[in-house]
């Protein structure tokens, strides 16, 4: 077989492998998935009145949806981080390391298993948003395509980057806690409240992270509100971070075990 023949193939035993994993023990992809359902209903029903600032409830469940659905990702990745470090930890990385399979097809299984799942849990906590009311009204077909697409970009960025959390962690709680960040960075975003509205001194730190230039963007694309440069930042951010995730997993995982 070819080198890609080969890659493929093995590539996509691991992925069945793990997507079997995440059948087998669904008490961690649920839970992870519970955070921001919770959040959603939480800040629709019992801060909604207040924060929509006299618009609405519905309103604000059109603002807050995307910041949510993003935040479904960040969710969903610690999980990967934490089947990653697990892995390692208890030795069948060792193993596959003496069959005759490709060296790379470990963690390309891990990361399009996480990428399925995420989208996967997008689509279950999206269902609870239209659920309650949300609607998206005046996005196009296109727009609808773009905003898939970004979802599945930003993913596979963060994907990459738990991978590489999972691989420098020496067991599962360890991964789980480094892996923290992808939950947290939404809170201190524009997800619930617009920048312009915070503190002037930590209006910088909500703009200039990955997440905020994602959420108005998606926010942009599903209600057709200006995006403005938020979708090359965003972009650039899902690029930047899948590149640095992918060398970083790559020569972690490359290096030989002590």
């Amino acid at each position: 077989m070819s080198s890609l023949s080969l890659a493929v193939r093995d590539s996509s035993t691991m992925l069945r492998r793990n997507l079997l994993h995440a059948r087998r023990y669904p008490s961690l992809t649920l839970n992870l998935l519970l955070t921001p359902v919770m959040l959603l209903l939480l800040f629709v029903y019992i801060f909604g009145a207040a924060m929509s600032g006299g618009a609405g409830r519905s309103a604000y469940i059109a603002y807050i949806v995307p910041g949510i659905l993003l935040m479904t990702i960040g969710s969903t990745v610690v999980g990967t981080a934490v089947s990653v470090s697990t892995d390692m930890s208890e030795g069948i990385i060792a193993r596959f390391r003496t069959m005759a399979i490709h060296r790379g097809s470990v963690l390309i299984g891990h990361v399009i298993g996480s990428v399925l799942q995420s989208v996967a849990s997008v689509v279950l906590v999206g269902a609870v948003a239209v659920a309650i009311g949300f609607r998206s009204t005046h996005a196009t077909a296109l727009e609808w395509l773009a905003a898939f697409g970004l979802l599945v970009l930003f993913a596979l960025a963060l994907t990459w980057i738990a991978v590489g959390m999972g691989l420098i962690s020496p067991n599962a709680e360890a991964a789980s806690n480094n892996a923290m960040p992808l939950i947290l960075l939404p809170l201190i975003s524009s997800a619930f409240v617009p920048i312009d509205a915070m503190p002037g001194w930590f209006q910088p730190i909500a703009e200039y992270q990955p997440f905020t230039p994602a959420i108005e963007t998606l926010r942009g694309l599903l209600l057709g509100t200006e995006i403005g440069h938020n979708g090359w930042l965003a972009v650039a951010w899902c690029l930047g971070l899948a590149v640095l995730g992918y060398f970083w997993s790559a020569s972690k995982f490359n290096l030989d075990p002590k």
